[in-house]
């Protein structure tokens, strides 16, 4: 049922356009009833030689008795003063009339359905996307990013098709069913009840069927996840993998996965088709049901059931079919559907990353300090990625991290802006504890430039004002002119407003690294983080990018991880990591002249000491 509240969920928004959706079925329904219970006078007009009319029911009663003699009244009546031409005539232009209306009325219905199902998918689209943005990036750690993609992608796809398709299922055919059960009941309710006797049995194989039909969705939508993690896997390595040969050993691993996948899917869809056969199947058998025992009434003489009646009877006993038929198949594609609602509802049972955990201030500048305090830190699994940090962070300064890689240097920048957050200890800014910051104003504080630039398919401007929308194109060249990145920038062919692609490609190592820069001078956050933001740059970019960090980092506090020790020789204090402990800290000369590890490590990098 928590599935079908999530459906229903999307749906509470738009209750007048689902108001509108069941008013004009319910009229199209109506109507369709009128259509075909005009068959029994034009029956009659043909077939019966009126000489006398019937005479008109003198009490109201809810029978076929009764509507079938008022009905005949009115129409001898109209025969025998008009003639049974212009009867006929006028039963025909009945007949149009009507089924004009109805399918007005059916494509109103149609008509407010296409908004219901478009805007659901856009909500769905949209919430799913305001979700991955609020969990904390340790749930991207362990999930894979095919399955989030499948379930921003081929998940909502399949709500699309099967719930939202569906919704006929839940606001036409029930109404349509029941108006014409209504009406056999009127006409016959003894014949009418024994048929129905048949659907308890085919609801509940439907039912069977449905269960069993979900289980394979959800499992086959999986299977996609993990298909699209090896599809983006091979996209992201095709250096590697070409370089190692290895491209039939990584297509052997996906042809295994795409084939598994394709066992599933067959199997799903096999279930999915049986829908419209069985439903068919109960449908021909009550009719013949109906045949039997409505030509054994004729037969017999019962004086309520005449050829005109009955022929009317099987028509609208007919009509039944097409909405049981569709419910069905419309009760399978919602099974297949809900798989996909329990996937995406995954996402919503992750806690959220809490904008506070404590008092909620605000906070705007830093002016003292940074302070951790036995701040201890472990991954999911996995052994402690630091113990008992201690560190002082003066504001103005800057603070070179170093030590071997898996020392625990990523994770001690990751813990200031609580991108993870310490299992044991406290960090302070200001001698405030940052798990009582707001997280936004905690994370204003911080400018961030990683070893991988991480841009956007949009503008240079878009990319440098990422945290700044609001910046005017004089302060982004400002900003770009500060990073050392105005001099290729304004070559471009359209300037600020230049597309780069596809995380930047479209630009080299070094100048997307300045982009970065440019954004992190831009967001004027008062303490820097920089993670080797130079490592991967050859000897003329990392020049470049050297003299624009050096050009970020005045009068601002800096926190950066190096693995070039030269490049932090200048720095005020080093920080010396290893195993997930700071073993030495002071300035580059007082920990050379200690001869501990940090000389060890310059030695290593041929740095003259």
């Amino acid at each position: 049922m928590k599935n079908y509240s999530f459906v229903f969920e999307l749906l509470s928004p738009y209750k007048r356009k689902v108001g509108l959706n069941i008013f004009f079925n319910f009229l199209s329904s109506l109507l369709s009833v009128f259509t075909f219970a005009s068959i029994v006078p034009f029956l009659n007009i043909l077939f019966k030689e009126v000489q006398t009319i019937t005479p008109r029911p003198a009490e109201f009663d809810m029978s076929s008795d009764y509507f079938l003699k008022l009905i005949n009244h009115k129409i001898e009546f109209f025969i025998v003063h008009e003639g049974k031409q212009q009867a006929l005539l006028a039963i025909c232009a009945f007949i149009i009339i009507v089924f004009f209306l109805k399918n007005i009325c059916a494509y109103l219905g149609q008509y407010q359905m296409a908004y219901l199902r478009n805007a659901v998918v856009r909500d769905l689209r949209q919430k799913i996307h305001s979700r991955i943005l609020k969990l904390p990036l340790l749930y991207f750690n362990d999930e894979r990013k095919g399955n989030v993609l499948t379930k921003a992608t081929s998940d909502v796809t399949e709500i699309e098709f099967s719930i939202m398709g569906s919704l006929q299922m839940f606001f036409r055919d029930p109404i349509t069913f029941f108006i014409y059960l209504i009406t056999l009941l009127i006409m016959s309710w003894e014949l009418t009840i024994f048929v129905l006797v048949l659907l308890p049995i085919s609801g509940f194989i439907i039912s069977r069927m449905g269960k069993k039909l979900k289980n394979a969705a959800g499992r086959g939508q999986h299977k996609l996840g993990e298909v699209l993690s090896l599809f983006d896997e091979t996209l992201g390595g095709l250096r590697v993998i070409k370089s190692f040969n290895a491209e039939d050993n990584i297509h052997k691993k996906f042809e295994t996965e795409s084939n598994s996948f394709f066992e599933l899917m067959v199997k799903l869809f096999r279930r999915q088709y049986l829908a419209s056969p069985l439903s068919e199947m109960m449908g021909s058998i009550s009719i013949a049901v109906v045949l039997y025992f409505g030509g054994a009434l004729i037969i017999n003489g019962d004086s309520s059931f005449d050829g005109a009646f009955f022929v009317t009877f099987l028509i609208i006993f007919s009509q039944l079919i097409p909405p049981a038929k569709s419910f069905s198949e419309g009760f399978f594609k919602l099974k297949k559907g809900l798989a996909s609602t329990e996937r995406i509802n995954q996402l919503y049972e992750e806690k959220s990353e809490p904008l506070h955990k404590g008092k909620n201030q605000v906070k705007t500048e830093f002016t003292g300090k940074i302070e951790l305090r036995n701040a201890s830190f472990q991954y999911k699994n996995g052994p402690e990625a630091l113990k008992n940090i201690n560190l002082s962070i003066e504001k103005g300064k800057s603070v070179a991290l170093v030590g071997q890689s898996g020392s625990g240097k990523s994770t001690l920048v990751s813990i200031l802006p609580l991108f993870l957050t310490p299992k044991q200890g406290q960090i302070f800014i200001d001698g405030v504890d940052i798990l009582d910051i707001n997280l936004k104003s905690l994370r204003s504080l911080f400018g961030i430039v990683s070893q991988e630039a991480v841009l956007f398919n949009d503008s240079v401007a878009y990319n440098v004002r990422l945290g700044r929308p609001e910046a005017t194109e004089a302060e982004v060249i400002d900003a770009l002119k500060i990073a050392n990145a105005w001099e290729f920038v304004e070559k471009l062919e359209n300037g600020i407003h230049q597309n780069i692609g596809e995380n930047g490609n479209n630009l080299s190592g070094g100048q997307k690294q300045r982009l970065s820069i440019a954004r992190a001078v831009l967001s004027n956050a008062p303490i820097l983080l920089l993670d080797e933001a130079t490592s991967a740059l050859d000897t003329e970019s990392e020049k470049l990018v050297q003299s624009a960090l050096e050009n970020l980092m005045k009068d601002r506090t800096s926190v950066v991880i190096a693995h070039r020790l030269s490049t932090v020789s200048t720095t005020d204090k080093i920080v010396v990591m290893q195993d997930g402990e700071i073993i030495e800290e002071g300035s580059h000369l007082s920990l050379l002249s200690a001869k501990g590890k940090y000389y060890n490590l310059c030695s290593l990098q041929g740095i003259e000491m």
